[in-house]
């Protein structure tokens, strides 16, 4: 992402030789608008604090709007905040309240359309629709903002950052919660989700679709209704971040839904209903990842092909590994079970037999959810234990052949 930084840095250069502009309470300039008129190309207009009750404005110029100490611009639940359009615009240090919500129209706080090279930075956002909306721009940087939701359905709730048919955003540092989701991305490319915290969202932390060549590091996902969905998306690449307690009936710590050639690589998955769910997946690398106290580490439907799983840590979930069907085409090897029962005579850090990630148990709960009533109980214990010994039910070639005998260190 370093072309991102450049150019950015080159196209806000040219501000530090212009104008500024100062509207205050106190000031021959009261309106923030009107500030904004005034202003020429590389203006930098200096807004000092209080409260703004300007209807909805809007940025088109190539120029610097910055707050001292978070002045409010109040949308009153009419209007949305501040609308952004064109190229070469910074906004910073605002604390934006009560944008006009709609349950059909996608009203925002910031609405930034037909725009690039524009940075969002260091605002805070509260009780807004949708808190940062993006559409048909490039080159967007969001970071450093405090977006606080106050959704109570999904039906009338926004997301905290919006992006739609954009590409090379680059969304960093950033605290969202209380929103349907997180963090949304529908036809973005080449863009960069980076030290993020998505959590307490109604719905997703991070949902994104059709959304090709990404990627995603350092993010805490943590408590959001159903965790972190994606969908219909090739080259995706999630490394080093964190997913936990994403808890409930239909909740994942990351749904994959036909994802082709990506990658899911040292990231951790805690204290989650299901940690990684797999449907229609083919030639993802799910590789040195954490999988701890879930109720089912992961879930690889029939239908995923050529997908490797090696070099993960699976410690004191309920169910390491769970599927529908009998024939399994992706591959396990080097990971470490704490289940694992077997030994290594010659010494070399893996297990001499081979290891069966899939209980009986586990099956039995796939085509019968109601026999989770059972678990921890005495008869399912012996049913494992029969399983492991005479496999019959168990997918066969679902099989660890190299386990570990001792977890990696992320």
């Amino acid at each position: 992402m370093k072309f991102i930084a450049i150019i950015i840095i080159l196209a806000f250069s040219v501000s530090s030789f212009g104008n500024t502009i100062t509207v205050g309470k106190d000031k021959s300039i009261t309106s923030i608008s009107k500030g904004v008129a005034l202003a020429k190309n590389g203006d930098t207009v200096k807004v000092y604090p209080g409260f703004y009750r300007e209807g909805r404005i809007t940025v088109t110029k190539q120029i610097t709007l910055i707050g001292i100490n978070f002045p409010v611009i109040d949308g009153q639940k009419k209007f949305e905040n501040l609308v952004v359009s064109g190229s070469n615009i910074k906004i910073m240090g605002f604390h934006f309240i009560d944008s006009k919500h709609s349950s059909s129209e996608d009203y925002s706080a910031i609405n930034i359309i037909d725009a690039t090279n524009i940075i969002i930075e260091n605002n805070k956002i509260t009780n807004a629709h949708f808190g940062i909306h993006i559409a048909n721009s490039t080159f967007c940087t969001v970071k450093g903002n405090d977006i606080v939701g106050q959704a109570v359905s999904e039906q009338s709730a926004g997301n905290g950052i919006h992006i739609w048919k954009s590409s090379h955003a680059f969304i960093t540092n950033n605290h969202i919660q209380g929103h349907r989701d997180g963090i949304y991305f529908e036809f973005v490319t080449d863009s960069e989700i980076r030290n993020n915290k998505s959590e307490n969202n109604i719905r997703y932390g991070l949902h994104f679709m059709f959304s090709h060549n990404n990627y995603y590091a350092y993010n805490t996902f943590r408590k959001n209704g159903a965790g972190v969905a994606v969908m219909y998306t090739h080259h995706v690449r999630m490394e080093h971040n964190i997913f936990e307690q994403n808890w409930g009936t239909a909740s994942y710590a990351i749904l994959l839904k036909d994802i082709t050639d990506s990658w899911i690589i040292n990231n951790q998955f805690i204290s989650n209903t299901i940690g990684i769910f797999m449907e229609g997946c083919n030639r993802i690398d799910v590789k040195k990842n954490i999988f701890s106290k879930n109720g089912w580490a992961m879930k690889v439907q029939a239908n995923c092909v050529d997908n490797v799983i090696t070099n993960n840590n699976f410690k004191s979930n309920t169910f390491d590994i769970s599927t529908n069907g009998t024939m399994v085409s992706s591959s396990f090897e080097y990971n470490y079970w704490d289940k694992y029962e077997g030994y290594d005579l010659n010494k070399d850090g893996i297990g001499d037999i081979t290891y069966h990630p899939v209980s009986m148990y586990s099956m039995i709960i796939e085509q019968n959810p109601n026999a989770l009533i059972l678990l921890r109980s005495f008869m399912v214990t012996l049913l494992d234990k029969a399983e492991k010994a005479l496999p019959t039910l168990t997918p066969e070639n679902l099989v660890d052949r190299k386990p570990k005998m001792k977890p990696f260190q992320l």
